[in-house]
């Protein structure tokens, strides 16, 4: 089952405020993936025919938008932001920095399964650049010295 009653019951009333349920499919992959850390491909199938839509229509959106998790992914996620601000401002020596820390590379989650480490087009905060989200924290302007301690903390607070 993709969903528990109890979330089944709030999904259908959400979907019941739509004037047309296949609006809502961003929010209800989003819905999804609140609730079981990614949208696997049962959950997709299972949206495309609640919402009446095409199982490729919806797979499109779904690579669309770059935080509808379509694999698993880490109980951190860290989102760089990879835009014209954040690269002049040095997010290639603090992605450097956060490879050798973490030892793995763009699109990949470490091997506990503790952080996943993707890219986003913009974050927004060009006044903080070179910028990030961790667990949707915004974290700028980065240093090496400012990612070990957003890491530490986060390793931390799983221990606690």
């Amino acid at each position: 089952m993709v969903l528990t009653p109890d979330e089944l019951a709030l999904f259908d009333y959400g979907l019941s405020l739509e004037e047309n349920p296949r609006s809502a499919c961003v929010a209800a992959m989003k819905f999804i993936q609140d609730r079981r850390g990614w949208v696997d491909d049962e959950a997709m199938a299972w949206l495309a025919k609640k919402l009446d839509m095409n199982l490729s229509d919806l797979e499109s959106v779904a690579t669309f938008y770059s935080l509808v998790f379509r694999k698993p992914v880490g109980k951190h996620v860290i989102l760089m932001c990879d835009s014209v601000s954040c690269w002049i401002m040095g997010c290639e020596s603090v992605g450097d920095h956060l490879r050798r820390r973490l030892g793995i590379d763009l699109g990949q989650t470490t091997p506990d399964r503790r952080f996943t480490w993707l890219t986003i087009p913009c974050l927004g905060a060009c006044d903080m650049a070179p910028a990030m989200m961790v667990d949707e924290i915004l974290c700028g302007p980065l240093t090496p010295e400012l990612i070990d301690k957003i890491l530490d903390a986060c390793e931390e607070a799983d221990s606690s």
